[in-house]
């Protein structure tokens, strides 16, 4: 697992021990990338459910201005840190050791551009994250929100909620699916 793209181009990035986390591929970290590049620079950028924190370290590299990393994990908490140190973005980077849908409120900006979240498959987080995205003051009409999820995820729940599917991205074993506010 490496850093693709910007400042920290090619540096090779640990990832937790174990089957706790799945850190996203490369290529599929690069499309996603690809698909964002335009709303990345000096923009602040959540990773939610960071595991190794190479989707918001990529942010960073491509210019984020700032980027909030959330996990309760403490091997991924750990590895996040090192991560952070060896690519040196501990500057333009905030830590949140808690669980995910509490961090949500302790995350204090006039408005998040990105925000990223790779739950645990079938940890049903995503609609408990979600209400507290629509609670949150930095979740305008402007910001974007993607999950990671399998598959077989249905998210037509998300039609009952201040948000609305724009996009779903498939690959092979799993999708991106970008939402807004309504």
């Amino acid at each position: 697992m490496r850093v693709i793209a910007g400042e920290a181009r090619s540096m090779p990035l640990k990832a937790p021990q174990g089957m706790d986390t799945r850190p996203t591929t490369d290529r599929i970290k690069e499309t996603l990338f690809n698909i964002l590049q335009t709303r990345i620079p000096c923009g602040v950028f959540i990773d939610l459910c960071s595991g190794s924190g190479s989707i918001g370290i990529e942010a960073i590299s491509r210019g984020a201005r700032k980027c909030y990393f959330v996990e309760n994990n403490k091997d991924a908490v750990k590895c996040i840190t090192e991560n952070l140190h060896f690519t040196k973005f501990e500057n333009r980077s905030i830590l949140l050791k808690q669980d995910v849908v509490s961090a949500v409120s302790g995350i204090h900006e006039k408005e998040a551009d990105i925000i990223f979240m790779d739950p645990p498959y079938q940890a049903g987080l995503e609609e408990p994250v979600l209400h507290a995205l629509s609670q949150a003051p930095y979740v305008t009409e402007d910001t974007l929100i993607i999950f990671e999820a399998d598959l077989e995820h249905d998210f037509s729940w998300v039609e009952n909620t201040d948000f609305t599917v724009t996009r779903e991205k498939t690959y092979k074993t799993n999708k991106h699916v970008f939402m807004m506010r309504k």
